[in-house]
């Protein structure tokens, strides 16, 4: 017996699916679907590389968006970019500098900037209307990073920058946007760009980067990423987070040639410590269970990861994006 799907008032069809008002609505396969309820547009800013809207939303506050896709939310930023920031800020013996590639909403320099040893601290991003969007709109992502005096803003190609720069970092992060065919970050994703990265990162230095969603439905990006990076460095460890704005885990990756920085050889109890000494001010998302905890990648992923032989170059460079339908 075949019982029809509109029989059940739960099912909805395409009229009747969302409730009264307007809706930011993402499609991550054809058959699956996340949506803000957008309030307010607060401020829009179109520019030759991307276009970033700042709306209010019914349940997370403030979020930006970037090409019709979710950046980051008022709510929940903190998860993301505490993710990206503080294991390798930690796990490093004592960070002094550092470099951003990207980071344009400045929360990754404030995350940064939060630890008592960072003495300088370079950010290249190549949107100049973006930054001062940030600068403008933002205030709760950034909290005054733009002006503290240990930050050197350069609006430039981050990619030029690491091909030119003759400084050496202790720690390099990347905060990119994923490498859409039509933006200009998929260059910055190829071996190519993370062998010449690497010339730039102190022998004990560490490199974490976003590296894409770590939902079984778009598992494609990061594990080519690996790859890549494993032909780089020494070592790579994996670790991702949940994005509840996301609706989705998001995953990041950590790389060192110096086995004293290995995630597996600290504690918890360790980095709540360097926690406590390090940092100036208390963290919202993260703690030393969290770290620890964020690198136990599920064997499912763990699995498609070592069966993956693929690697991204300049000749055959990889085109991603969340919003796929």
């Amino acid at each position: 017996m075949k019982i029809p799907v509109s029989k059940f008032d739960w099912i909805k069809n395409s009229k009747s699916m969302l409730p009264k008002g307007n809706w930011f609505v993402e499609f991550f396969t054809p058959g699956e679907l996340h949506a803000h309820k957008a309030v307010k547009v607060l401020e829009t800013s179109k520019t030759y590389f991307q276009s970033a809207t700042l709306i209010r939303t019914h349940t997370f506050g403030k979020v930006l968006v970037i090409d019709s896709e979710t950046q980051s939310s008022e709510f929940d930023e903190t998860f993301y970019h505490e993710s990206l920031v503080v294991p390798a800020l930690l796990m490093h013996h004592k960070p002094e500098n550092a470099l951003i590639l990207g980071g344009g909403e400045g929360a990754t320099a404030r995350d940064i900037l939060n630890a008592r040893t960072i003495k300088s601290v370079v950010m290249a991003d190549i949107d100049y209307s973006i930054l001062e969007f940030a600068k403008k709109h933002m205030p709760t992502w950034h909290k005054g990073s733009f002006k503290d005096p240990r930050l050197t803003l350069l609006v430039q190609d981050a990619k030029k920058f690491v091909e030119r720069t003759e400084q050496k970092f202790d720690l390099i992060y990347s905060d990119l946007p994923c490498p859409i065919e039509s933006g200009p970050a998929f260059q910055l994703y190829t071996l190519e760009f993370y062998r010449k990265l690497k010339t730039i990162l102190k022998p004990d230095g560490i490199f974490a980067m976003q590296a894409g969603p770590g939902t079984p439905l778009q598992f494609e990006l990061h594990p080519a990423i690996k790859n890549t990076l494993g032909r780089v460095f020494r070592f790579t460890r994996s670790y991702s987070a949940y994005i509840p704005s996301y609706d989705m885990p998001w995953t990041y990756l950590y790389c060192t040639d110096s086995p004293d920085a290995l995630p597996e050889n600290f504690s918890a109890p360790a980095l709540d410590s360097e926690i406590k000494k390090r940092l100036k001010t208390r963290l919202r998302f993260s703690d030393g269970a969290t770290v620890i905890g964020a690198f136990a990648m599920p064997k499912y992923y763990r699995d498609i990861m070592a069966a993956r032989k693929d690697f991204i170059t300049a000749k055959k460079p990889m085109f991603f994006t969340t919003s796929q339908h």
